[in-house]
């Protein structure tokens, strides 16, 4: 090798190395060739040390420039950096290379230096059968392109941005909000959680027009009140599954029927598709790199919970009949979030709904097509994690997931303030624990009043920002109960929360929120466990929108991408960076789906080039939001593009990119298990006593800490909560609420009698 120059890669592969007289320039040139690929890749990279590695500053960006020519259309520019601390790492891939029998010249731009980071080194990845040979390499800072931010709000909104409640309802009890292509949202309640509207077959969603601030009630053909949903391929809804049967008191819980619909944004109408093989009430959806949709977990038809493995096909658009679909027969819990990796294993975060978390551990990775599941060790506390909410940090080349907060709705304690992190990238990566979410005021029933101890949240909610940040909002101390008024910004570069403004708004249960085209956050819902709905919605500003003028994106030459392509826009000043943010589809803290894909630059003044990455387990095909940002973090408004599926791959490109991550997991791997039908649950898996009020109304199983094991103080702690009286329904009274034995709970002869 020339001097400063290293062999690299991994894999069962083929190859060699070679210095050639076929220069660009001077006499000499480095080919790196592959003759037979299993998996893998080879690379040629600059020396991993102090005397060759160049030196970078922290926030800085650099072009990087070569000359190459390419016999495969599967070779990469590929970037590590060595961090202080950790030392050398992958850092990201930049940019495919075109086939190209003549010489070449490439440029691309890195993103800015993380934190931490001293030096970096660079070269050309081979991934697929043939070769490269590369000549003078180049590197270059960037200037840096922009002034000080200029505030355009007071000074307080400037830092901790600003909330709206919008003048216009929302006018369903919307739990599930979808934002679609066309920068609408569908917001899905069916019959909201309420049994008067399930009893007369009122089943409700609404289109909300951001732009106009309209919504327009769409006709809905069942329950789809706790469904799955996920955006496919061409930018239609998948929802599957719902609500059958609410709970009856002494007999079933809530049942999942195994009917799916696919709503289209363009007739803003239902359609429906062929069953699932089971019924799955609260459903997991995760997108796969093919356009596959993966579902796991939720409540069968007869109240039970599924064990079985749904497979909705790209290709055929329909569910997989059972015998197509690999199975573990595993009970994954209700709406756990499964995310995909960039080699196409799920992990599972711990982040789920009711109860506590799945046996072992609490998260794992799932390999669908071994039919394997392995332990993954570290999760704080994995049965206090219902309704908390995981992430994948951006962007989603460096595979971080965030889990933050939580609770557990059958022994409901206090809700926690923990965070984890993983990075999946490590061979063998396993969750450490993260800064504490900050703590905010919380209502215990007469007032807000600061939070203390280890008071936290459940039902949170987190959106990826197009600054590259997460904005966690609203949450619950307790089931159904006790509001909590906080929200920060999360930075994963820096792994600190930054307090901001909070949602003016109760945002406990059946609440969501989710980014909106613009940049700006929209909140939704609350459902607490008196049976009422917050029907406000709210619109967060982030301090990044009050930072003076928006970049624009003037162009985008074509809305159709292909992956390893590289797509022109144009824009109307200098910008910092370029991402692909996917929309939303969340329901109860969970969207599995949602992520934050960086695009490499290769800028000639107001033109730039985006790289889009090769792999589609990064960025599953369909309809995105891309975002233009410029050096004070202040992004464009978003403009829709389509990354297509695979039968839409660019014709030269054969692979993806992907890289040995988490490939040497230690923790218990467990085969399929023998075949069943199902598992059983809690008959108090909503968290609710189904002994008193109407299905609609939740008697905590369990109260508060705080609150003593005598009538008065339950029956005054319901009161505060806005219970009211409730009926008994039949004969048992574990909870001690009818001492009068009236068949009505915390009356005056309950609360008086001894």
């Amino acid at each position: 090798m020339p001097y400063c120059w290293e062999k690299s890669g991994w894999g069962d592969n083929d190859f060699s190395f070679a210095t050639v007289a076929d220069a660009h320039s001077g006499a000499k040139a480095m080919k790196v060739s592959l003759t037979r690929r299993v998996d893998g890749d080879r690379k040629a990279l600059i020396t991993e040390s102090t005397a060759c590695a160049p030196v970078v500053t922290v926030a800085k960006q650099y072009d990087l420039g070569l000359w190459y020519k390419t016999t495969t259309p599967d070779a990469s520019l590929t970037l590590f950096r060595h961090d202080a601390t950790a030392g050398w790492q992958y850092w990201t891939d930049l940019k495919t290379l075109e086939t190209a029998a003549g010489w070449i010249h490439a440029t691309v731009r890195t993103p800015a230096v993380p934190a931490g980071t001293d030096r970096i080194t660079w070269g050309v990845s081979v991934y697929g059968t043939g070769s490269a040979t590369t000549d003078d390499y180049t590197m270059e800072q960037v200037a840096d392109p922009l002034p000080p931010a200029q505030c355009t709000g007071t000074a307080d909104e400037c830092a901790n941005g600003k909330w709206d409640v919008l003048p216009t309802q929302n006018p369903v009890r919307s739990m599930h909000s979808v934002v679609l292509n066309n920068g609408k949202v569908l917001l899905i309640a069916g019959s909201g959680n309420s049994e008067e509207m399930f009893n007369a077959g009122t089943f409700t969603s609404a289109v909300y027009d951001p732009v106009q601030g309209t919504y327009k009630q769409i006709p809905t053909p069942k329950d789809m009140f706790c469904s799955g949903h996920v955006q496919l391929a061409d930018g239609r809804v998948l929802v599957m599954s719902g609500n059958k049967a609410f709970p009856v008191a002494g007999g079933h819980g809530y049942e999942g029927y195994k009917d799916s619909y696919i709503f289209d944004p363009v007739t803003e109408s239902y359609s429906k598709t062929n069953d699932l093989n089971d019924g799955h009430w609260y459903p997991s959806a995760t997108v796969m790199g093919n356009g596959d949709v993966v579902s796991f977990g939720g409540l069968r038809e007869d109240s039970t919970g599924s064990v079985t493995a749904e497979r909705w096909s790209n290709a055929e658009q329909q569910w997989l009949p059972l015998w197509k679909v690999n199975q573990t027969w595993s009970y994954w819990g209700l709406y756990p979030s499964m995310i995909l990796m960039q080699d196409g294993r799920l992990f599972y975060s711990g982040s789920h709904v009711f109860g506590n978390g799945t046996p072992g551990t609490g998260s794992a990775v799932y390999d669908y097509d071994a039919n394997t599941t392995t332990a993954i060790p570290g999760l704080q506390s994995k049965d206090e994690r219902d309704q908390s909410a995981s992430v994948l940090l951006p962007p989603a080349q460096d595979q971080k997931v965030l889990t933050l907060g939580g609770g557990n709705i059958d022994s409901n304690p206090e809700a926690n303030r923990l965070t984890d992190i993983i990075d999946l990238k490590a061979a063998n990566p396993g969750y450490v624990s993260g800064p504490q979410i900050p703590q905010g005021k919380v209502d215990l029933g007469n007032g807000k009043v600061a939070e203390t101890g280890n008071q936290g949240k459940m039902y949170v909610s987190a959106v990826l920002l197009p600054d590259g940040k997460v904005l966690e909002t609203g949450g619950g101390l307790h089931n159904r109960a006790n509001p909590v008024y906080e929200s920060s910004i999360f930075d994963p570069a820096t792994s600190t929360f930054d307090p901001v403004t909070p949602d003016p708004e109760e945002r406990g249960y059946h609440s969501s929120a989710f980014l909106l085209p613009d940049g700006r956050v929209m909140t939704t819902g609350d459902n607490p466990g008196n049976g009422s709905w917050n029907h406000d919605v709210s619109v967060y500003t982030p301090p990044y929108l009050l930072k003076g003028p928006r970049p624009a994106i003037t162009s985008v030459i074509d809305k159709e991408w292909v992956y390893g392509d590289t797509q022109r826009i144009t824009v109307d000043r200098p910008i910092a960076k370029a991402e692909l943010i996917r929309p939303a589809a969340v329901t109860h803290s969970s969207d599995p789906n949602q992520r934050f894909v960086d695009l490499p630059l290769s800028v000639d003044g107001n033109n730039v080039d985006l790289n889009v990455t090769s792999n589609p387990n990064l960025a599953p095909p369909g309809w995105y939001m891309l975002f233009a940002v410029d050096a004070n973090g202040v992004p464009s408004i978003a403009k829709w593009v389509h990354l297509q599926g695979p039968s839409a791959l660019a014709e030269d490109t054969a692979a993806a990119h992907v890289h040995s991550f988490a490939d040497s997991l230690e923790g218990a791997v467990e085969e399929p298990g023998k075949k069943r039908t199902s598992q059983k649950v809690s008959t108090t898996i909503s968290g609710c006593d189904r002994h008193y009020g109407s299905v609609n109304v939740c008697v905590p199983t369990v109260f508060p800490a705080e609150v003593k094991r005598t009538t008065a103080a339950r029956c005054a702690w319901l009161k505060a909560n806005d219970y009211g009286r409730l009926k008994i329904n039949g004969k048992d009274d574990p909870l001690g609420l009818d001492r009068n034995r009236d068949g009505l709970a915390c009356g005056k002869g309950d609360v008086t009698r001894r």
